[in-house]
């Protein structure tokens, strides 16, 4: 028996090491030509499958999966849009038609439907392989916001239940492998804030919103989403209730430069000469060397009135 055991153990130890050795195998051949041609190059498919046969929960083969049909799903397209800023980016070109009117042009993605949804299904195999590694979470937000342009009503609802997740969790996440750092999910939920902002439609603007109260609650020392409210305010033109926000955030951070500049920018479209006041005060206080220098003229012109 004892002899029977030895050859199991001997045999499962040789598969162990083949497997691995075969993966990778297949991650260098797989990084050489994704380096050559593209995640999505000839090739690439051929590759993962065979790698997926060898080990199908290798993470690297679930991402090479993952990358190649979202970047196979994907075409390029210059569209046309008389703002001057499309998705946070900026134009390509710029026209007058045939009235003087500036129209703008951009470069945005298309997305075939079907293959976006294998790459939704390709990183949802991800994440139930690898439960744990917070990038894989992070891929298919991405994704998310991707497809959905103006309206990120999917990427919201994922953020959310994964910030609900994160407040459960009893293990640290994981990140490209190693382990997430203290803080490292909160700043990046302040990444996904500021994109939600960048992409600058009603709709991306309410997600904004609506993820930044979410982290606030949750994250009450956090001044930087106690500032996104604010900052939803000021862009909806409510002053007032903008500066009930960056108060707050000046009262246990008198230095924070976001709540002193958008402060100032907030009492100025409401000619509140007082209030205009007090943020360069407060600026000239707290400020940059620059700031301070600039804040204190504007400060001695309006004594001066």
């Amino acid at each position: 028996m004892k002899r029977i055991l030895t050859a199991v153990f001997a045999l499962l130890a040789y598969i162990t090491v083949f497997a691995q050795t075969d993966s990778e195998r297949y991650a260098q051949r797989y990084d050489l030509l994704v380096s050559k041609l593209g995640p999505a190059g000839l090739g690439v498919e051929t590759i993962l499958n065979n790698w997926e046969k060898a080990d199908s929960t290798d993470a690297r083969m679930l991402l090479g999966k993952f990358s190649y049909l979202f970047t196979k799903a994907q075409t390029s397209e210059v569209v046309s849009r008389s703002s001057k800023r499309y998705l946070g980016m900026e134009p390509i070109l710029s026209l007058k038609d045939s009235l003087g009117n500036d129209i703008y042009y951009y470069q945005e993605n298309i997305f075939d439907d079907e293959l976006y949804g294998q790459a939704i299904k390709a990183a949802d195999k991800a994440i139930q392989y690898w439960p744990d590694r917070l990038d894989f979470r992070f891929m298919k937000a991405n994704a998310y916001i991707a497809y959905e342009k103006e309206s990120p009503d999917m990427a919201l609802a994922y953020l959310q239940d994964l910030i609900s997740e994160n407040m459960s969790r009893q293990r640290p996440w994981e990140y490209d492998g190693t382990e997430a750092g203290k803080g490292f999910f909160e700043e990046a939920m302040q990444e996904y804030c500021f994109s939600f902002y960048s992409i600058g439609s009603p709709a991306s603007y309410e997600a904004f919103l609506a993820l930044s109260q979410q982290l606030s609650k949750l994250y009450p020392d956090n001044m930087g989403f106690v500032n996104n409210i604010g900052s939803y305010h000021l862009i909806r033109q409510e002053y007032k209730t903008a500066l009930k926000y960056y108060d707050k955030v000046l009262k246990k951070q008198p230095d924070d430069y976001t709540a002193m500049q958008n402060g100032l920018l907030a009492s100025r479209k409401m000619k509140n000469l007082k209030l205009e006041k007090k943020y360069l005060a407060l600026i000239v206080k707290y400020g940059s060397d620059k700031d301070k220098l600039l804040a204190q003229g504007r400060l001695d012109a309006l004594n001066r009135k």
